[in-house]
């Protein structure tokens, strides 16, 4: 993956990094993301939000 397009999500419960995802930064540039994903720290489905790398 392209470094300048690379994101890091956190899980807003425990604070880990769990996940890297790509996002087109000429489309998205001030829109954050904030999907539920399974966080295998906490054991569930919780927030994560996006962080800068």
């Amino acid at each position: 993956m392209s470094q300048d397009n690379l994101i890091k999500f956190q899980c807003t419960v425990c604070k880990k990094f769990n996940y890297y995802s790509r996002k087109n930064k000429k489309k998205l540039s001030e829109h954050k993301i904030n999907p539920n994903k399974h966080c295998k720290w906490c054991k569930k489905h919780t927030p994560h939000k996006e962080v800068k790398k």
